[in-house]
């Protein structure tokens, strides 16, 4: 498949017209006579460990959730992460996309399977600027969701669903003081870092990848418990889920999920 055409499936998976300002979404890199695209490989983070992985398996594109291009390089060199990139994508011919917060909001996206953790329940999607939007279950898009569930569950259930949801052993949780006796019934999450986004909210539990201590600490005392994953730990699990619908769209191309990216944090 040609670039151009595997670029246009990507963008209808997750429009870039959903994407924040600040970000830095769609192709980021690309050679003047790109490959046929036979081989793409899924990504969070575009460490060198992922780069040498995908240029194994032969792969054109790589899809990068985070973009590793952000801010303006002033130089081309191998001494810096993000301009080491452009020059070893450029020599191997291996083209670099960015989806981001586009996927992030996109209808079926990422903080979508982060809200399937919790089951059977009503969303409704927030903007940027904390605020709802629409009705429950009006396929609204935005950068976060508000899950009412249908029947509340303890703190312990949820992290438990939570765990089991992203295959994690450990979270990092603070309780709150003071909680609703009948359990928790509205859910506000946002993949990554939603502690500004999430910050007025109402809601009895607000789980994100990370958050500022203050922030934390306001929740907990206001009544809300905190569910902190770790940044990427919010996002990683959506890959395969990810890979599943560029397949559905595009058979004829093969799809890997990386096997090296991983967060770079580590408890010890």
């Amino acid at each position: 498949m040609n670039l151009p055409d595997l670029i246009r499936v990507l963008e209808r998976v997750a429009p870039p017209t959903l994407a924040e300002s600040w970000d830095n979404v769609g192709l980021l890199i690309a050679g003047s006579h790109p490959k046929p695209t036979t081989d793409v490989l899924l990504t969070i983070d575009l460490s060198d460990a992922v780069f040498s992985e995908a240029a194994q398996l032969g792969c054109q594109l790589i899809v990068a959730y985070h973009p590793p291009i952000f801010s303006g390089l002033k130089r081309i060199t191998v001494d810096d992460r993000a301009s080491r990139v452009v020059v070893s994508a450029l020599e191997h011919c291996i083209a670099v996309y960015s989806p981001h917060t586009a996927l992030d909001a996109a209808k079926g996206g990422v903080n979508d399977w982060l809200a399937d953790a919790f089951g059977a329940g009503a969303r409704v999607a927030i903007d940027a600027k904390g605020h709802l939007i629409g009705a429950p279950d009006d396929l609204q898009i935005g950068q976060g969701r508000l899950l009412t569930l249908e029947r509340p569950m303890s703190l312990d259930s949820a992290i438990a669903a939570i765990k089991g949801h992203l295959g994690l052993s450990t979270l990092r949780v603070a309780r709150a003081r003071q909680h609703q006796p009948d359990g928790i019934r509205r859910v506000a999450l946002c993949a990554g870092a939603g502690g500004s986004l999430l910050s007025s909210v109402d809601a009895d539990l607000i789980l994100t990848g990370e958050m500022r201590h203050h922030d934390v600490l306001h929740r907990c005392e206001s009544g809300t418990h905190v569910v902190l994953t770790e940044h990427t730990n919010s996002e990683r699990g959506f890959l395969p889920h990810y890979a599943a619908a560029i397949t559905r769209a595009v058979p004829d191309v093969t799809v890997h999920v990386s096997k090296t990216d991983a967060d770079p944090l580590r408890v010890e």
